[in-house]
């Protein structure tokens, strides 16, 4: 038999709470009576408590110690003033302690928070230390130096430098405490040379390289350092006939190199001369020492591959003027030959990166124009085009271009050896195993209007004059392996006046 609850249909429960709980609850009626009794006794407690303040506050009046709004007598202020001053106490002595408390909770749980505070306060000191900075001076680097390390700050606001890189000085500044500038002597892709006193040095005049504060360069001067200081563990005497490097430092970002006081190039002496040439004794004089000096480089296993007349300096480069009537116009005579092997900024050493191109373009040599790979021997195509041109006053190969660079050779020396072509990786400079070249445009008539055979650029028929001309043609050689080596131009027959008065004066150094 079926129950009547089996049949009757099951409600969804309620949501707020199950059936055996809403069925213990009070009905609304009950509630809200429940309510209204509470608000009841809580009216009846207030009307109590404020008759009882009422009581109160008459007892108070009766007493006499009821403040009222009417004006107090001197007694009563004073007595109203000790109160004061006691509440206040006891309120400040109360603060303390909880101050105290605070403070001993705290530091455990914000000391990490205080620690962040300062550390970003710091950060935003730095920030706006490091804006000023930049607003006074447009650039600057900190030099390595422990001088500039001791007032780093200070020092490096002074010390600008302009778009390019240069140090911006002026005549009197003092560099390291040491070197006083006196004036500019030259300028350069890689910086500026200035003329110094070195006051460690009683006075003494040196030259002062001031690299740019650009890296590549800055790289540069630091591999020119340490080719110096071989040179100088070399030749402690400075017989060789290299510039003789005295000291060097970084000046907040501008390496620095002091060099013993040279004067002017052997190009500028030129320039100033109307580029006038030199006389063949002055040629064959410079040019020993040119060779001597290269010498000692290549056999210290070391290439230079910088070498033209700007890198051949006169020790002395005092002259005689005399007026030429015809030309109208005045015309020196260099009194001095000494001169001296300079810039070793591009100097290679054998186990060293080769680069592909170096050289300046009029004193490259066809293995480096083709990418043969090079050594020493390109040093020695580079001093037969200095020689020449000290000869002639004009460079030999006046171009900036490689494929009329070839087409000029062929036209000084003839055509390029078939030998280099076939081993070239620049074929394009060539066709069916000849140059590319075609002389009827406005480049060929160029080579042919400005360059001739060798020796029809004799001046004179005289033996020494084709003794030169010989001897250039052993270094302007196409090929480097049958290139002269510089041992045995030093042994030509040109230079056999040289080598006598060297050996009857018994000294090594021809150019004192």
């Amino acid at each position: 038999m079926i129950s009547d609850g089996a049949c009757r249909p099951q409600m969804p429960p309620s949501r707020r709470y199950p059936s055996s709980e809403r069925s213990r609850s009070r009905n609304h009626r009950v509630r809200y009576d429940s309510r209204r009794r509470r608000r009841r006794r809580r009216t009846r407690s207030r009307s109590s408590s404020s008759s009882s303040r009422r009581r109160h506050r008459d007892r108070r009046r009766r007493d006499g110690s009821y403040r009222s709004y009417e004006k107090p007598s001197a007694e009563r202020r004073l007595s109203s003033r000790r109160n004061y001053r006691d509440e206040r106490e006891e309120f400040e002595e109360r603060e303390r302690n909880v101050t105290l408390t605070d403070s001993f909770f705290r530091r455990d749980f914000c000391a990490e928070w205080d620690a962040g505070a300062e550390e970003r306060s710091s950060r935003r000191k730095r920030r706006r230390r490091r804006t000023r900075t930049r607003s006074r001076t447009r650039s600057y680097s900190q030099s390595r130096s422990l001088s500039s390390q001791s007032n780093g700050r200070v020092r490096a606001w002074a010390v600008k430098d302009d778009e390019e890189g240069h140090l911006i000085y002026r005549a009197g500044d003092v560099l390291q405490d040491r070197y006083e500038i006196v004036g500019t002597l030259g300028e350069g892709t890689f910086g500026k040379v200035v003329e110094c006193i070195d006051h460690h040095r009683g006075g003494f005049r040196i030259a002062l390289k001031i690299i740019k504060n650009v890296e590549k360069y800055k790289e540069a001067a630091r591999l020119e350092i340490n080719v110096l200081e071989k040179i100088n563990q070399k030749d402690p005497e400075n017989k060789n006939l290299c510039v003789q490097m005295l000291d060097w430092f970084d000046y907040h970002g501008h390496m620095c190199i002091s060099f013993e006081l040279l004067a002017l190039s052997t190009f500028d002496f030129m320039k100033e001369n109307h580029y006038l040439p030199y006389s063949i004794s002055q040629v064959r004089h410079m040019a020993y020492q040119i060779c001597l000096a290269v010498k000692f480089l290549h056999d210290n296993n070391l290439t230079h591959t910088d070498l033209k007349p700007e890198n051949i300096l006169f020790v002395n480069s005092d002259c005689t003027v005399t007026y030429n009537p015809e030309k109208k116009r005045d015309e020196r005579c260099v009194l001095n030959t000494a001169v001296r092997v300079v810039d070793f900024g591009s100097a290679t050493f054998d186990h060293e990166h080769h680069s592909t191109i170096v050289s300046t373009r009029h004193y490259r040599a066809p293995e480096v124009i083709l990418e043969l790979g090079w050594s020493q021997p390109c040093d020695v195509w580079s001093i037969g085009c200095i020689l020449f041109e000290y000869y002639r006053g004009y460079t030999l190969f006046q171009t900036h271009d490689n494929r009329e660079h070839l087409a000029m050779m062929e036209r000084v020396h003839g055509p390029v050896p078939s030998r280099m072509i076939r081993k070239t990786r620049k074929q394009k400079y060539f066709y069916r195993g000849r140059l590319d070249w075609d002389e009827s445009t406005s480049a060929g008539r160029y080579v042919r209007e400005n360059c001739r055979p060798l020796r029809r650029y004799v001046l004179c028929e005289t033996e020494e004059h084709h003794l030169f001309f010989d001897l250039l043609e052993g270094l302007l050689e196409y090929e480097p392996d049958r290139r002269l080596s510089l041992s045995a131009a030093l042994r030509h027959p040109f230079f056999g006046s040289v080598r006598d008065a060297e050996h009857f004066s018994g000294a090594r150094d021809i150019s004192r």
